[in-house]
């Protein structure tokens, strides 16, 4: 597989490192200081380009890639209430997409087992939930796109019979979220019921970015040859 890496910071790095590991060619590393390099001659010569930037710069640079018909993999999150139009944008241009605000496998299986969990305590509303994620300082969004997926699967699954959420509105932040920035936490995050009884939690911790960038890497492979637009859900 020949890639295109977009993005040079810590999560670049250690998808350039595992790319090299698993056998497959970097055709081009793109940041800041050459961003003119993000063409469609330079995009033809790669299967896929692998997106981790910022709020910021994550839109422009993955419509770049579908517009230029070159398969796509984001990690980018705080930018993805324009999400859909990209989605759009790649089923109608018959592209390739795979986005993930977490590309962990053991976060994704806390995804699942939150909405699970979320079905079930429809049916216990003296339970109050929060969500609480640590990152390192250097994370620019907050709360954390992984914080947010957890909401948001949370309130789809709110049976407004229960008393949890108002009938007016399905804002996740009517769920707590404690954000925190400590030294060099890659990411942890919980989900907590909590009872004037008892206390139910469930809890995923990084121990390092590798895990991250290795999802990225496997998605990549997952996504060549492939159209259309895809999850970790799909992955797994």
């Amino acid at each position: 597989m020949k890639a295109v890496i977009i993005g040079y910071g810590k999560m670049g790095r250690e998808i350039e490192r595992i790319l090299a590991e698993r056998g497959h060619e970097v055709t081009l590393i793109v940041d800041q200081d050459n961003a003119s390099d993000l063409t469609a001659e330079n995009l033809a010569r790669a299967d896929v380009a692998i997106e981790f930037t910022t709020p910021a710069t994550a839109y422009g640079n993955i419509r770049k890639c579908l517009e230029c018909g070159a398969a796509v993999v984001s990690g980018t999150t705080g930018w993805t209430e324009r999400l859909p139009e990209l989605q759009e944008l790649c089923r109608r241009s018959g592209g390739a997409m795979f986005y993930a605000s977490n590309y962990s496998l053991g976060v994704n299986l806390m995804f699942r087992l939150n909405r699970e969990l979320a079905r079930l305590m429809n049916r216990f509303p003296q339970y109050e939930v929060s969500i609480e994620e640590t990152h390192h300082t250097e994370k620019k969004d907050s709360p954390s796109g992984t914080a947010a997926t957890l909401a948001d699967d949370i309130i789809e699954r709110m049976d407004r019979k229960s008393g949890w959420v108002n009938e007016a509105t399905d804002d996740p932040a009517l769920i707590g979220i404690r954000s925190y920035r400590v030294g060099m936490t890659p990411g942890d995050h919980s989900v907590t019921y909590t009872s004037e009884d008892d206390v139910l939690e469930i809890r995923h911790s990084i121990k390092n970015r590798r895990t991250l960038a290795l999802g990225a890497v496997v998605a990549a492979e997952f996504l060549c040859g492939k159209s259309g637009v895809f999850t970790m859900d799909d992955l797994i």
